[in-house]
C-alpha cells in the first residue's frame, strides 16, 4: 500500500512537469518562430508559438491566418472577426 501511494504521487508530480513544459519567458524558442497547423480549430489558421526576442521582450503564442495571396480573408481586415479573440478587423481590404 505505501508502494502504491508513493507511485502515484510520483506520477502526479511527473505528469505537472511535463505539462509545464519549458513554456516560460525563458522557453529556448529565441530567435525562432515555429508554426503549426495541426489541431487547428479553424483549417485556414495556423498557431503561432511564444519565443523571445533579441532585447528579451516575450511574444506570447497567437494565430495567424494562412498565406493565400489576398487580404480579404484575413483576420484584421474590416468586415472580418479574429475568431480566437473576438476582435473586429480594422483594415481597409
Amino acid at each position: 500500500m505505501k508502494k502504491s501511494l508513493i507511485l502515484v504521487a510520483a506520477l502526479s508530480l511527473c505528469s505537472f512537469a511535463i505539462a509545464k513544459g519549458s513554456g516560460g519567458h525563458g522557453g529556448g524558442h529565441s530567435g525562432s518562430h515555429h508554426t503549426s497547423s495541426a489541431g487547428s480549430a479553424h483549417g485556414s489558421s495556423h498557431s503561432v508559438s511564444g519565443y523571445t526576442r533579441k532585447d528579451g521582450t516575450y511574444v506570447a503564442p497567437s494565430h495567424a491566418t494562412n498565406p493565400n495571396g489576398t487580404r480579404l480573408d484575413n483576420w484584421g481586415t474590416k468586415g472580418n472577426v479574429n475568431p480566437h479573440t473576438g476582435k473586429e478587423g480594422t483594415k481597409e481590404p
